[in-house]
């Protein structure tokens, strides 16, 4: 897990250089979901004078090595779109 890119990330720059320890309780994080682009967040970087980072999404390999490992990915590191509607599904047999 050590070395997907939000660990990467949280472990070389936002911890040492940001002094954000905790990315799910530090105000000055934001996720932005992959399918608003980077557009978006270059738009929220610029309009709060702040920065913005870009992740490859993990592998399946990677998932499956941290499952396999009995461990957590990193907070948003799993986000995926299109997202499937919450309610019920049907499958016509």
């Amino acid at each position: 897990m050590g070395s997907l890119d939000a660990s990467l990330l949280q472990r070389f720059v936002l911890e040492p250089i940001l002094a954000i320890k905790n990315v799910q309780t530090d105000k000055r994080i934001r996720y932005v979901g992959g399918i608003r682009g980077l557009g978006r967040l270059k738009e929220l970087a610029n309009r709060t004078k702040g920065i913005a980072f870009a992740l490859y999404p993990p592998t399946m390999d990677e998932m499956f090595q941290v499952a396999d490992e009995d461990r957590l990915m990193p907070p948003k590191s799993t986000w995926f779109e299109p997202k499937l509607r919450s309610g019920l599904f049907i499958h016509k047999m």
